[in-house]
């Protein structure tokens, strides 16, 4: 503006300024919206095979699965519930073919890149029958920094049904880093200790890709665990080999 003339005439301040209003609208529209307080989504699955921590929970076979997610964005408080169709209950002796969580927790900035989040997960399985119960209480907490996470949980109650195993741990690593086009690598590795149980514990691994394509996201992965004591009494395939899991899902 300082190049300018005195000589500028009406015409010209005037095209001036509705070019700077138009500018400054422009700018306006293109910066993101705020984030509302409080969120809630919702989350649909269909996965051909349930995995968890290597283990299928489903007998190799598939799942449907569904949740919901609540989080207040200024304090980075969160609760959600989540819930699959099983079959190793059934295979261990119990009568229920479903699991539901309950979990709650707090995530935010360490600072440098680093976040952080802490919190407590409930498996439930209603009425399984199990002795002891497949009930299972789990703390976390984890630490990322870019696609990078390390994760620590550990049960405060006997974990998924083993006897005198309170305080079992799992430790795991995972990385997820967009490759291109949306594509994102999802690298996994995970040991599970069963306090006095050592022949139970064991480590698994996952390499993936997920793609979000709007109506829905796919991801494709091979999933494995470094045991053979993980076995369907049904039909004796091993839950625990190596495996192609194909999951499409939907959040809104």
């Amino acid at each position: 503006m300082k190049y300018m003339t005195k000589h500028l005439t009406l015409a010209a301040a005037i095209t001036l300024a509705m070019a700077s209003l138009g500018a400054g609208l422009a700018r306006a529209e293109d910066a993101p919206a705020a984030k509302p307080d409080n969120e809630v989504s919702y989350n649909v699955a269909l996965t051909t095979d349930y995995r968890y921590r290597g283990i299928s929970q489903t007998r190799l076979k598939p799942a449907l699965q569904a949740g919901a997610d609540w989080v207040n964005n200024p304090t980075g408080f969160y609760a959600g519930t989540w819930a699959s169709s099983i079959k190793w209950i059934d295979d261990a002796g119990g009568d229920v073919n479903l699991e539901w969580d309950i979990y709650g927790g707090k995530r935010g900035d360490i600072g440098g890149g680093f976040s952080y989040d802490v919190g407590g997960l409930y498996y439930f399985y209603p009425s399984n029958g199990l002795h002891p119960s497949a009930n299972t209480f789990e703390l976390y907490g984890a630490i990322s920094y870019g696609p990078a996470t390390l994760k620590y949980s550990r049960s405060t109650t006997n974990l998924f049904g083993f006897a005198d195993s309170k305080n079992s741990g799992y430790f795991d690593a995972s990385v997820n880093q967009e490759i291109q086009d949306g594509y994102i690598l999802n690298l996994h590795v995970g040991r599970q200790n069963v306090k006095h149980n050592s022949v139970s514990s064991y480590t698994d691994w996952k390499v993936g890709v997920t793609k979000d394509y709007g109506v829905v996201t796919v991801a494709l992965a091979a999933v494995k665990a470094s045991t053979d004591v993980y076995t369907s009494p049904r039909n004796g395939k091993d839950l625990a080999k190596m495996g192609a899991v194909l999951t499409v899902s939907k959040t809104f």
